[in-house]
């Protein structure tokens, strides 16, 4: 599993691969697809924030993902906020533009 440069979300003097955050929150039964991008966040540089779309049916709220990632992620890999979605934008191969997710969620962490 190797991320692409500008895929890796430099932490807290750490990088965090977003293809393993990823993996695990696809492994939750209620995360239908997710992505993980990195967002400006005073204190860490950059927040590791998941955009995930629930599975019909299923049931997950914040609170569940985020514990579910902790039994399974290091502290530094941890999302700090999940922020679910619809949908995610993609291009027609199914790549997920994380381009616009940052764009779309800049301020989360005020700036």
């Amino acid at each position: 599993m190797v991320d692409r440069y500008k895929d890796i979300v430099k932490s807290g003097g750490k990088n965090v691969s977003s293809m393993r955050v990823e993996a695990v929150l696809h492994a939750h039964p209620g995360v239908l697809r997710a992505a993980v991008i990195g967002l400006p966040h005073q204190r860490w540089g950059e927040a590791v924030t998941a955009v995930v779309v629930s599975r019909p049916g299923a049931v997950a709220d914040e609170k569940d993902v985020l514990g579910f990632c902790r039994d399974r992620l290091a502290g530094f890999e941890r999302p700090k906020r999940v922020v679910f979605a619809d949908g995610l934008p993609e291009t027609v191969g199914g790549k997920v533009l994380t381009y616009k997710l940052r764009a779309q969620l800049a301020e989360l962490y005020g700036g």
